[in-house]
């Protein structure tokens, strides 16, 4: 479907909620919503929503990695498991 069919108003989603949410449940795109002709919501349905939620914390989790490296904060690999194994061995 393209994403032109999935803008609505908010007066579309108050007349069909109930049908706009099983529509979500059962795996459809979200839908933007509009107030006064402008894209003011995005409604997805909530698996869709922890996903996003979890693919950005794991963005968030490499970006801070990254910065580390380039800081020179950083250990080698070798380094880094022979400091892992020996947590382990205590």
């Amino acid at each position: 479907m393209k994403l032109s069919d999935r803008i609505k108003p908010i007066s579309y989603l108050k007349a069909h909620a109930p049908e706009v949410i099983q529509g979500l449940r059962e795996g459809q795109e979200p839908f933007i919503i509009t107030v006064n002709g402008e894209a003011k919501a995005v409604l997805q349905d909530i698996d869709s929503y922890e996903q996003t939620q979890e693919t950005l914390a794991l963005l968030k989790i490499l970006a801070m990695g990254e910065r580390e490296i380039e800081a020179g904060e950083g250990l080698p690999v070798d380094e880094a498991f022979a400091e892992i194994r020996a947590n382990l061995k205590i």
